[in-house]
């Protein structure tokens, strides 16, 4: 795994404030970091696309009160958009304690929705961390060249793709997820997918 620098500036920010939100596109590399940083810090790992991993948090005030002392890494968080004020309620408890930073890590792959319902209920308890797909500072030349960075693109599956069909093949279907979902989540209307990818590709090429 190419290690991301990322992961420092999100330790930093744990050490700052009582929730952190990891955000950014799909297939970024957000879950595989969170992992990562889950495992190094001995953290609680909950995967909320995971129906046993959602019923554990039915009642989350009782079930994570044993874990008040350790990360709480949330993964897919937008699938319990309710937890938002449980969360609140959660770290406003524990700074009267004294327990005021590094509680809990939040990731979503819809990062819109992440943004507007953390916004609403955790104004003033959460910092954002960025991640975006590799650049030349992460990727050294014995892992991939500069050239094959640049034509292949920073996303993980699609740089370290066992051929260069393999990253053509991811690409066009990150695409076509963006066109077909993303896009009419930031419009709020519903454009063809063909309409969208032939304005893409004149833009490209303008």
């Amino acid at each position: 795994m190419i290690p991301r620098r990322t992961h420092r500036i999100i330790a930093n920010a744990l050490g700052r404030q009582a929730a952190v939100a990891l955000i950014g596109p799909r297939q970024v590399g957000k879950t595989t970091l969170a992992y990562e940083i889950a495992e190094r810090a001995d953290a609680l790992y909950l995967d909320l696309e995971s129906s046993v991993d959602r019923a554990k948090l039915a009642d989350a005030r009782f079930f994570l009160a044993e874990y008040e002392d350790r990360l709480v890494v949330l993964d897919e968080i937008h699938r319990a958009p309710g937890l938002f004020p449980e969360l609140r309620g959660m770290i406003d408890q524990g700074r009267r304690r004294g327990k005021r930073t590094g509680r809990f890590l939040i990731l979503g792959s819809a990062s819109v929705d992440l943004l507007r319902q953390s916004g609403e209920s955790l104004a003033g308890r959460i910092e954002y961390v960025p991640l975006n797909p590799f650049d030349v500072l992460d990727v050294s030349p014995e892992v991939a060249p500069t050239t094959e960075l640049w034509m292949r693109g920073g996303f993980p599956d699609s740089l370290l793709a066992a051929s260069g069909d393999d990253s053509l093949i991811f690409r066009r279907n990150l695409i076509r997820t963006y066109l077909e979902r993303d896009v009419s989540e930031f419009t709020g209307r519903r454009i063809p997918a063909e309409t969208l990818e032939r304005l893409w590709t004149m833009l490209a090429h303008g």
